[in-house]
């Protein structure tokens, strides 16, 4: 990483501080990823990019913006990376995974905030982020209240564009949505210079169709029992496809997936017999939010699907590709994105059903509900998910909490209980 230094204190960093995290990301990538036995060859390509976090890619973004290119970071999964691509630009996502600069952020903050954007302020305050300095755009969304203010105050630092969604999913908010899509697309002309052209958008939305291709493909090979892969590894899959390269990704993915496919045959699995299979749903995690999965999966269960943001949400859905002008194309990108659902509709049947169809489809044992404090949609949300579950039988943990270690030995006690139990009732029923 220090072949980097001059790169990072043109980016504005803070050589210091950020020497700091880099020092702390290590250990945790150790106890969390590395430690894990039996991992596929496949996984060294994901390791080697957690490596060079805030090196190599960082050093791409730079490189393009030189050859009079844009890079445009992004908070969620509703803002359309089609465009980005289809304008020449690079999108990413941003750091907010960690408790940075809390002090610092709560001078603009209050204290009973959600962490996310807390920490995604702290990043930019403490000037440790490479991926929000080496953006030219900021591109933000209404998924709720605290977000929506928080943009108020990052546009102070930085070009922020927010996208209007709406709450709900009638004929008049489609319209919306398309206008804000639309909206979007006019921006990144305005910033570019350049008209964007169908070819262009078509171009993107078979890459990013592919990307998402390749990461149902690791998803479909969850499904298996014993598991060919950790809920660990394939978290860390789906918070690096967030800032890879999307057609590298899809590549190192697909191969992922054929060594997989080929441990399946013959019986290589992850960590032996059959464990207890959770669902883990709710907030989204990103990197380097592995303090839940690796409590789980060090406490017997495995992690065999995600049910958030950084899991199937993120690429559940492909746009259309029948449409051949432009406007057919930019409804076909806003009705995919608008398919994705958020806990911030209402109402929000959509996704208490996907839940119960991934709890059959993946032979899910029980439901932890991941909730970050003082995320009002999904935590208040956790009720109907809950009352759900319920009516069909499948247990259901709710777990609070933020970006903090001070709740571990808390967590770990409620998740081993789960398991337990879990193993209990195996065991009467064999």
């Amino acid at each position: 990483m220090s072949d980097y230094r001059q790169m990072w204190e043109k980016l504005g960093l803070d050589l210091q501080a950020h020497d700091g995290l880099l020092e702390v990301l290590p250990p945790i990538y150790q106890e969390a990823i590395l430690s894990q036995e039996n991992r596929p060859r496949g996984m060294e390509y994901f390791d080697f990019v957690f490596s060079e976090i805030h090196g190599l890619r960082v050093k791409e973004l730079v490189d393009h913006r030189a050859q009079g290119s844009v890079v445009v970071g992004t908070f969620c999964t509703y803002v359309p990376e089609e465009l980005v691509i289809a304008a020449g630009g690079i999108c990413v996502g941003l750091c907010a995974g960690a408790q940075v600069a809390e002090e610092a952020a709560e001078q603009y903050l209050p204290r009973n905030l959600c962490a996310l954007i807390k920490s995604s302020l702290g990043f930019k305050l403490a000037k440790v982020c490479p991926y929000i300095e080496s953006c030219d755009l900021l591109v933000g969304e209404t998924t709720c209240d605290g977000k929506k203010k928080y943009y108020e105050i990052l546009g102070q630092f930085q070009p922020v564009h927010v996208m209007e969604l709406p709450q709900r999913k009638d004929e008049a908010d489609r319209a919306l949505w398309r206008s804000e899509v639309r909206r979007l697309a006019g921006r990144l002309e305005e910033l570019t210079g350049k008209r964007m052209e169908p070819e262009s958008l078509r171009e993107a939305i078979k890459v990013v169709n592919e990307k998402r291709r390749a990461l149902l493909r690791l998803a479909e090979l969850r499904k298996s029992d014993p598991p060919v892969i950790s809920g660990r590894d394939a978290l860390l899959i789906n918070q690096i496809a967030f800032y890879d390269d999307p057609k590298r990704l899809a590549e190192k993915v697909n191969a992922l997936c054929d060594e997989l496919e080929e441990r399946r045959e013959k019986g290589v699995a992850i960590g032996g017999a059959h464990r207890p299979r959770i669902l883990l749903s709710g907030c989204p995690m990103a990197i380097p939010n592995w303090k839940l999965p690796a409590i789980i999966e060090t406490s017997g269960a495995l992690v065999a699907m995600d049910e958030m943001c950084t899991g199937i949400r993120y690429f559940r859905h492909l746009v259309s590709e029948d449409a051949t002008d432009l406007e057919g194309m930019l409804d076909a990108i806003a009705d995919r994105y608008l398919q994705i659902d958020c806990a911030v509709f209402t109402p929000n049947r959509e996704r208490v059903e996907h839940i119960k169809e991934l709890v059959k489809d993946y032979d899910i044992d029980a439901v932890v509900y991941y909730a970050l404090q003082f995320c009002d949609p999904y935590t208040v949300e956790a009720f109907r998910v809950k009352q759900e579950l319920e009516k069909v039988g499948v247990p259901f943990l709710y777990l609070e909490t933020d970006y903090s270690t001070e709740d571990v030995g808390q967590l770990t006690t409620r998740i081993q209980a789960l398991v337990e139990m879990l193993e209990v009732g195996e065991k009467g029923r064999a």
